[in-house]
């Protein structure tokens, strides 16, 4: 007996390696006209993937204090090899990786993938999506230069805005009442160790998930499918799916160098607690949406405060959003017209706001 036959048997008998292999070569996947979005999932997971890869070499140099964090991602930068290109890699690929992780959740949503029995798919795929979100906005703060400091005060303002919790939270995340070293401190402790022990335990229930209910088809194609069984098709998930979604890979990895060689993520000037706010100060792209309806929310609208009935507004509707699964429940499986309507004026409404913050 060979040495490769003697590694399979350790693995099957401590494993259930030959149980694993036979699910490998019989898992298929639907090929339609829009299989094409089955990649965006993987696509996030890659991401996330080179997120942690890239932050782990940054972890060798960086440290987290007020004295030391900018001198060392600029130490990073400047004299560590390649680090200038590791750090904008994880740079840039963070935020290709949220964008990656909203179109996923739009294609979800469009395709009606959502849909009895997968409801809690799309429940758990929603929370990875606010923490990746949460990665954005406390690994934002963790250069300590200006821009970040000052878009770490905008955004952890908002969260006072919270009735009877709001000052509560604003203190937890702050580590006080302003935006200090111990906000930095405990950012780096959320970005680097509660958010990836999170991300990785409902990365793995979702995993579970779709591979308990299997990957969704369209309502359309659904129909379609069962006046024509003849017109069904599918593919091997290995190695056939599995290289296609392999190239895919591939084309983001070229995608991020590319960004990271010819537009290396800049570092700024450093924080300075007592400097006044630089003109122009503005989250990043993917909370511009909120930034740019609270800036056109007048101070009072009625009785309420204007940011205050704007934080409230958002709240609502992330929880609607989240909880649409459990409000369609047509019998032909299409959806309901009103909640296909919701979700083309999030989108809308999604684009428009930050395309129009960008543009004026």
């Amino acid at each position: 007996m060979g040495a490769s036959a003697n590694l399979r048997n350790w693995l099957d008998e401590r494993f259930g390696w030959d149980e694993l292999m036979k699910f490998v070569r019989h898992k298929t996947v639907p090929i339609h006209r829009f299989s094409y979005f089955y990649f965006l999932g993987g696509m996030t997971l890659f991401l996330f993937g080179i997120q942690v890869c890239t932050g782990i070499l940054l972890l060798m140099y960086y440290r987290p204090t007020p004295n030391g964090a900018f001198e060392s991602v600029q130490y990073i930068m400047t004299r560590v090899p390649f680090g200038w290109l590791i750090r904008s890699i994880h740079s840039w690929g963070a935020n290709v990786m949220i964008l990656t992780a909203i179109a996923h959740m739009f294609s979800v949503f469009f395709l009606k993938s959502y849909r009895k029995p997968r409801e809690l798919t799309w429940l758990s795929g929603m929370v990875l999506l606010f923490l990746v979100l949460g990665f954005g906005f406390s690994g934002y703060l963790l250069p300590w230069n200006m821009l970040s400091l000052f878009a770490t005060k905008v955004g952890t303002n908002m969260t006072d805005q919270v009735p009877l919790i709001g000052h509560w939270m604003l203190v937890f995340l702050r580590g006080g009442e302003d935006v200090t070293g111990a906000t930095l401190t405990r950012f780096f402790g959320i970005h680097v160790a509660i958010l990836p022990g999170l991300a990785t335990m409902f990365i793995g229930l979702h995993l579970l998930l779709v591979q308990r209910f299997g990957m969704s088809v369209p309502p359309s194609v659904e129909a379609e499918t069962k006046a024509h069984p003849e017109k069904a098709r599918e593919l091997r998930f290995f190695p056939n799916f599995f290289l296609r979604e392999l190239m895919a890979w591939y084309v983001v990895l070229a995608a991020l160098g590319c960004l990271a060689a010819f537009k290396p993520w800049e570092l700024g000037k450093k924080a300075d607690l007592f400097a006044s706010a630089p003109a122009g100060i503005r989250p990043e792209w993917y909370f511009m949406f909120m930034f740019q309806t609270l800036r056109f929310l007048p101070a009072k609208v009625g009785p309420f405060a204007g940011d205050l009935l704007g934080v409230l507004l958002f709240g609502v509707a992330a929880a609607v959003w989240t909880c649409l699964p459990f409000f369609d429940n047509s019998k032909d499986g299409r959806g309901k017209r009103w909640i296909t309507g919701v979700g083309v004026f999030a989108l809308a409404y999604f684009v428009g706001m930050t395309l129009y913050a960008y543009l004026v």
